[in-house]
């Protein structure tokens, strides 16, 4: 084909496929930012692990060594991949041994079930890789490299087996030898194309076509039938999210959903915020899913009474008990994050996580009939789901509880509401006027006092309530 140097592409190709020091160094320091990507988890710092991508070259490699039929470049090129992927893979897994993080991340969850699309991605990137080598546009390997991502794969791989994680540790090999193979057979197509191996036999150009349609179509029917099930689980959670919904009405809103795909029945648990409660909606939804889903469920709802605090709280204690019983794990800042996106009803960037403290903060949005009572619910089921995690709700400032007394002291309600007060002033950066007169008013003042909350006399006479000042206020 006029202008392809087919002697120094297979130079090129030769010279770099194979195993030695600047191959293994690179292997080490990919694996060593990969994993570290995985378990943060940063898509940013993986994507330096993929720019490095050490074993883009020897797949290449393998692939004009089956163009060719190059025994010799396919054993060097087979070998160094082998070696490649095993130096990566053990330092992965010693380094997951030693390490105090090894819950699964949503970074590494994303690498366990390939489907159809990643080997689209491999053969899309395995013909852009060849055509940029033979065109000697090798500036473009750099962002084949990053779609590719061959070097994550191997480290997740690592995380399976320090953690003994099966699920882990096949969906990750699959992905990897997905792309392996996707890339090796598609390079000998595209390299045939180009005219390397024009010397070949017709039996061995038969041969060779075999071989790339066999592997191709071996990985294209598992994949296909891994995306159909993701699609199908993607349409479901849909449909979950609108039958749960479906009963409460316009006011009502999903805080969280936790489905399990793979338990038999489908285990689906659920939390709405809710101006009121209906004691048969398991029920009801429990129906309506098995007829839209064709599939049995186990389905519970948690109902959080956002106009009624102390049914509120009553709530939230039974959620984080369920919750702790129910044993999910170590979260992830990621799924910290994407929790509060729902529970508070804002956006990423109304949130801020502070990794190193292992601190959570968003600012809640306005929820129609919500309290403050409420938003101090919503933040214990936030706490109580979020293992390891100092978890804090910023509510809007709405009216404070009212206070309600005995004949000498708070009764249980007047506590509640006063613990209410103290939580929401260490939320809020406002002070508190109390307003009323007398010994009641006096303990009032008091217990702020102790609690560290900022309070102030705000005249006498009348019952005692408390208020908050409003900047220029008072």
């Amino acid at each position: 084909m006029a202008g392809v140097d087919y002697q120094a592409t297979l130079e090129q190709v030769t010279s770099q496929s194979g195993f030695d020091p600047r191959y293994a160094f690179m292997i080490v320091i990919s694996a060593g930012i990969s994993i570290l990507g995985l378990l943060l988890p940063s898509p940013a710092v993986l994507i330096g692990a993929m720019l490095i991508s050490p074993l883009m070259m020897p797949i290449l490699g393998l692939g004009f060594g089956l163009a060719t039929f190059d025994l010799a470049e396919i054993r060097r090129s087979a070998a160094a991949l082998a070696l490649g992927a095993l130096i990566a893979i053990v330092l992965s897994a010693a380094f997951v041994a030693v390490s105090p993080i090894q819950a699964v991340t949503s970074e590494i969850a994303v690498r366990t079930k390939p489907n159809l699309f990643d080997l689209l991605v491999a053969l899309l990137s395995a013909i852009m890789g060849v055509y940029a080598l033979i065109r000697g546009h090798g500036g473009a390997v750099v962002g084949v490299a990053i779609a590719i991502a061959l070097m994550p794969p191997l480290a997740v791989i690592g995380f399976g087996i320090a953690t003994w994680n099966g699920p882990v540790f096949f969906g990750s090999l699959l992905l990897f030898l997905t792309n392996l193979v996707t890339m090796a057979l598609t390079a000998a197509f595209v390299a045939r194309l180009y005219g390397f191996g024009s010397h070949l036999s017709p039996t061995q150009t038969r041969l060779q076509a075999a071989i790339i349609v066999l592997g191709l179509a071996a990985l294209a029917v598992p994949l296909a039938l891994t995306l159909r099930q993701i699609a199908w689980e993607t349409l479901a959670q849909r449909q979950i999210r609108d039958a749960v919904i479906a009963p409460f009405g316009k006011d009502a809103r999903v805080s969280e959903t936790d489905i399990d795909f793979d338990s038999h029945p489908i285990a689906i648990r659920a939390a709405v915020l809710t101006p009121r409660l209906l004691p048969d909606a398991d029920t009801r939804v429990s129906e309506r899913l098995r007829q839209a889903l064709g599939k049995p469920v186990d389905l519970h709802i948690d109902q959080i009474d956002v106009g009624r605090a102390a049914q509120a709280s009553e709530t939230a204690q039974i959620a984080a008990a369920q919750a702790g019983a129910q044993g999910r794990g170590s979260t992830t800042a990621a799924e910290l994050a994407r929790s509060l996106e729902v529970i508070a009803g804002v956006g990423r960037d109304a949130i801020t996580l502070d990794r190193e403290r292992r601190r959570a903060v968003a600012s809640a949005t306005s929820l129609p009939g919500a309290t403050l009572e409420s938003y101090r619910v919503l933040e214990q089921r936030a706490g109580a789901n979020a293992d390891g995690w100092d978890v804090r709700l910023i509510p809007p400032p709405l009216p404070l509880p009212r206070l309600s007394f005995t004949a000498d002291d708070l009764d249980a309600d007047g506590q509640r509401a006063l613990a209410t007060a103290i939580w929401a002033a260490r939320r809020l950066p406002l002070e508190i006027a109390v307003h009323g007169s007398g010994a009641r008013a006096e303990t009032i003042l008091a217990a702020l006092a102790d609690a560290g909350i900022k309070a102030r006399r705000a005249g006498a006479g009348g019952a005692v309530r408390l208020e908050w000042i409003m900047p220029g206020g008072l």
